[in-house]
């Protein structure tokens, strides 16, 4: 670990093979920390699926000392002690994130990122990263953990295996990143093996244990001494002034370092306010935030500019670009973000224009070069219909943005579907994005009332599709079902209209307590439920306006999907019952356990007081629970609170 080996080469390799010979005769005594684990096992036939212990997040990024005082003022204004708390400066490294889970302090399982939620079980090839611990070093170590960290490919090594590459007449990687996270997908681990991968960890996860360190700093220097490999550079500023100080100083190193890292993250030093802090729409960690620096800009030529359309029916154009290379990526489209801007900077077709990748991932036009026009270049013309079905666009007063009102429309379905089968929408288990797309291939669906309708899609058309096998089109078919109780909120969400988040659907839910009565409500009767505003109310009128919206409603109905709220009737198990919910639940996001109190009777407020009923806690609480023990109020974990509704794990 120090370049300070005890024995030669030569003999380690005696070593090696002694050890290697003694496993093949006796592949029972094999030790699932064995150094031959290193080496590459047989190529394997496809990876399966793991579910993080907790989901892995995504950072917001700053890219000026402002924003990141934005930040700042944004989390203390939730929870002051911010200011006084310190931060921890990590360099943030461009690589492949991971997560490493531990049991007795060996390691059971590396997997992928994915989607947050779950990614891919690719233990075999995480375990030819020498920089990797098989086995813990230390003490103290929680007996189930997980530690996350980035696998990077070294520049140095990137150059070389370029190198190696064209001499056998293959083309050359892309990037380091994108070499990095290939290796981790391959089959075979002896070819992770080869291209040389590194690690560096920064964060652990435990829920339920007790963790033997209380800020992000005592964290890293806990990492080392267990034997994972802590980037060197990290330091702790006591406010946010010296962090930017820091921040300006760690920059001029980074062009150097022998790894790619684009920017630094600042983190709130105390854990305990992580919990406090929280998450932004179940996505990104107030608590951190990714300083990002000035972006690479390249110049190309734009092509065209052509129009996909999102979820809620946003028209988003796009620029098709001569191909480019920007920060080391091949760029042929970019994001024009809304027709408002196109018009603004005078981008036409046929321009120069300059092109930079939004925190080094979201290739975006910033402008034209009007200097190297010719007269050729023509004005764009925002489009009067849908370029997909052909409905009459809408563009809502005041609104950038501009819409295809048609939930039906095959531009969006995608999406839609995907966001209908969603976590915190109706929760089809086994339904993103690759299912989803070879549903609507095969035409088994055309939009989310077709998930319900057993002529169109059952579990023997499910297993004429690749993927599928007896038990998982049954899962899927089992799972689907399941959703039909959902309540008029979750349905009323998934469907998406624009503006109506997860809190709208369930303040509409609330007040109108069917669908039938909410699609016949006037523009003024939806702005008169508390907390809806006349641009939210607009657009959900708008919605039912649809005829295409309605007809796909009273399909859902008609094939047996619920579209009514329950009332948080007066008897409800937690009738007069108050709740506080401090901490990550093992099962439940936030949304769900609050919807769950409140359709038992319960109330959910934000602060612990005499009055509270309990505390609802989870892994990583934070001040609440201190103020729960210093008023005595009772603390139930998540188990409790389902049995109290009368409910199961």
């Amino acid at each position: 670990m120090l370049d300070a080996p005890e024995m030669s080469d030569a003999e380690y390799d005696r070593l090696f093979r002694e050890l290697a010979d003694l496993e093949r005769a006796h592949p029972h005594l094999r030790a699932p920390d064995s150094p031959t684990h290193r080496i590459g096992a047989e190529p394997a036939q496809q990876f399966t699926k793991h579910r993080h212990l907790v989901p892995m997040l995504s950072l917001a990024n700053a890219f000026s000392e402002e924003e990141l005082a934005e930040w700042e003022d944004r989390i203390a204004r939730l929870v002051p002690e911010v200011r006084r708390a310190g931060y921890t400066l990590e360099v943030k490294i461009d690589g492949a994130a991971v997560s490493l889970t531990y049991r007795n302090g060996v390691l059971a399982i590396g997997a992928t990122r994915g989607n947050g939620s779950e990614g891919e079980d690719v233990t075999a090839n995480l375990r030819t990263v020498l920089d990797l611990p098989l086995r813990l070093q230390g003490t103290g170590w929680p007996a189930l953990m997980e530690v996350r960290g980035e696998v990077y490919l070294p520049k140095s090594r990137f150059a070389k295996l370029n190198q190696e590459r064209e001499a056998r007449g293959e083309p050359p990687f892309a990037n380091p990143r994108n070499a990095a996270a290939g290796a981790l997908r391959q089959l075979d681990s002896k070819v992770t093996r080869g291209r040389g991968l590194r690690l560096f960890c920064f964060h652990v996860e435990a829920p339920g244990a007790k963790r033997p360190f209380e800020t992000q700093h005592e964290l890293l220097e806990r990492l080392t001494a267990w034997g994972f490999p802590v980037e060197p550079h990290h330091q702790l500023a006591p406010d946010l002034s010296q962090a930017h100080r820091a921040i300006a100083k760690l920059e001029t190193l980074l062009e150097g370092l022998d790894y790619g890292a684009d920017g630094v993250v600042v983190k709130v030093n105390r854990l305990a306010l992580h919990a406090e802090l929280g998450v932004v729409g179940d996505r990104e960690p107030r608590w951190a935030m990714a300083r990002k620096f000035a972006p690479e800009v390249a110049v190309t030529k734009l092509l065209d500019i052509q129009i996909n359309v999102g979820r809620t029916g946003s028209l988003n154009p796009f620029a098709v670009l001569e191909p480019v290379e920007v920060t080391g990526v091949t760029v042929s489209n970019a994001t024009l973000h809304n027709f408002d801007l196109i018009e603004a900077k005078d981008i036409r077709v046929g321009d120069w224009v300059e092109v930079t990748r939004a925190g080094e991932v979201i290739p975006q036009v910033l402008g034209p070069v009007r200097e190297r026009r010719t007269g050729s270049e023509t004005k764009f013309e925002l489009p009067a219909r849908c370029p997909v079905c052909h409905s009459k666009v809408e563009r809502p007063q005041d609104e950038v943005m501009v819409y295809c009102p048609n939930v039906s429309c095959p531009g969006r379905v995608l999406e839609g579907i995907v966001h209908f089968a969603s976590r915190g929408a109706m929760d089809i288990r086994g339904l993103g994005y690759e299912r989803v797309r070879a549903l609507l291939h095969a035409g088994y669906i055309d939009n989310v009332a077709d998930l319900y309708d057993r002529d169109k899609l059952n579990q023997q058309q499910l297993l004429a599709l690749d993927g599928f096998a007896e038990k998982s089109a049954g899962q899927l078919i089992a799972a689907i079902e399941a959703s039909k109780p959902r309540p008029l909120s979750t349905v009323l969400f998934a469907l998406g209209p624009r503006h109506v988040g997860f809190q709208v659907a369930r303040l509409l839910a609330r007040q109108f307590t069917t669908m039938d009565r909410l699609a016949e409500a006037s523009v003024d009767e939806i702005s008169a439920a508390h907390g809806v505003g006349p641009i939210i109310a607009e657009a959900a009128a708008g919605f039912f306006r649809e005829p295409r919206n309605r007809q796909l409603i009273a399909r859902l109905a008609a094939l047996g999907v619920n579209l009514t709220e329950p009332h948080a009737a007066a008897g409800g198990p937690l009738a007069g019952q108050t709740y506080v919910i401090t901490g990550t639940l093992p099962t439940l996001s936030r949304a769900q356990a609050q919807q769950a109190i409140e359709q038992g009777g319960g109330r959910v407020v934000a602060s612990v007081s005499k009055t509270t009923t309990a505390v609802v806690v989870g892994s990583d609480p934070g001040g609440k629970l201190d103020r729960a023990r210093e008023l005595g109020v009772a603390l139930i974990d998540e188990a409790e609170l389902l049995r109290r509704l009368g409910r199961r794990l």
